[in-house]
């Protein structure tokens, strides 16, 4: 299995770019927030057990990672069941939030990382975890090779 810095790593090679970083760094919670609320109005359970082998993921390639992973995912799914918003408007910024994907990687001039390995789906929202808690976090050490 590869290491948390290895994925990283390898992620960062399509995504170099400032503007498909930005862009980024708004969609890939986005589309999280999406699958969730998208999950969460099809089932209840199967949502929670996708997070938790999602949260299983991150834990295996970094703890403090993954508790963070955890705080967001609790917070999101706390804020789509409170939400007054039903399946259409998850769908929609689904399609808006992939758009804006595939424009970054357009700027970037290359394909996104999960057409080669489908984990990298899951690695996007780490990659923008490590570099939040970077930016909140005066002690945090970077996971990400090309930030530490």
């Amino acid at each position: 299995m590869k290491t948390i810095q290895e994925w990283l790593a390898e992620y960062n090679e399509s995504h170099l770019n400032p503007t498909n970083k930005m862009i980024h760094w708004i969609c890939v919670p986005a589309i999280l927030f999406t699958i969730i609320g998208i999950l969460m109005h099809l089932s209840a359970l199967l949502t929670a057990l996708l997070l938790v082998l999602s949260l299983i993921f991150y834990a295996r390639l970094d703890l403090v990672l993954a508790i963070a992973m955890a705080a967001v995912l609790g917070a999101m799914s706390t804020l789509i069941l409170i939400l007054p918003v039903g399946k259409p408007f998850y769908f929609a910024l689904f399609v808006v939030a992939w758009v804006g994907q595939f424009y970054g990687h357009k700027v970037e001039g290359k394909k996104p990382s999960f057409f080669k390995d489908v984990q990298f789906l899951l690695i996007g929202p780490i990659w923008c975890m490590d570099a939040l808690l970077g930016k909140t976090l005066p002690k945090w050490r970077f996971r990400n090779p090309a930030l530490a």
